[in-house]
């Protein structure tokens, strides 16, 4: 074996060898981008109670939910942080991710809460769920809310949004718990979708049930 060749098959090892550190140091770089959680919240919450949800926007459930959450912010606004965050699994969920995006580039223009809306509203979920081209749609919904088109495509593709919606996804992680949506937590804890559904639909009952007893519970401290 002639010196020559064992020359070049070293530094093709050398080669591989610094191609997989560079690798490895860039995929560490992008899972801990430093961004923290997002914080969307309304209500008052005169009580101190904070209920969170971590949701997809391509989940049927979520969007099963949606309503009765709606009706729970409305009775409870004056007691309770309402909180969403950011929960896509797009392995089964194509457009999940994108549809968060959407949420977080109309928040950089602080209309977030109008796109979750527009987003859930039924007529326009079966429409974006099983698009194609998602993100023409999501643009109209800019448009829609009066947003600024191009600053609009510019966040959504950015990569601020992108560790925005990841740092949701790993403060879940924090919990232990299952990643599954929706996963709804009251002041930190989390609570069992049977705790808030009968026959697997969300009641509005149950949901009014476990804020009062944390309602009385802070009332109590």
């Amino acid at each position: 074996m002639s010196k020559k060749f064992l020359a070049i098959l070293a530094a093709i090892v050398l080669g591989l060898v610094l191609l997989f550190a560079l690798t490895d140091n860039k995929s560490a770089n992008n899972g801990s981008s430093g961004a923290n959680p997002t914080n969307h919240v309304r209500g008052e919450g005169k009580a101190n109670v904070t209920l969170l949800e971590y949701g997809d926007y391509q989940c049927s459930v979520c969007e099963a939910y949606e309503p009765v959450v709606e009706q729970v912010i409305a009775q409870f606004s004056k007691d309770i942080f309402f909180q969403f965050r950011n929960l896509p699994l797009p392995q089964i969920h194509p457009n999940a991710f994108a549809a968060s995006r959407a949420a977080e580039a109309a928040d950089k223009q602080g209309k977030f809460w109008e796109m979750h809306d527009l987003l859930y509203e039924p007529s326009n979920w079966q429409v974006w769920t099983n698009s194609t081209s998602a993100q023409s749609l999501f643009e109209g919904y800019a448009q829609q809310l009066g947003l600024d088109p191009n600053k609009f495509k510019q966040d959504y593709a950015s990569e601020e949004v992108n560790d925005l919606i990841n740092a949701d996804v790993a403060e879940f992680n924090k919990t232990g718990q299952q990643m599954s949506t929706p996963s709804f937590f009251i002041d930190g804890k989390y609570i069992e979708n049977s705790e808030l559904s009968v026959n697997n639909a969300p009641s509005l009952e149950k949901f009014t049930k476990l804020i009062n007893d944390a309602i009385n519970a802070k009332s109590q401290q």
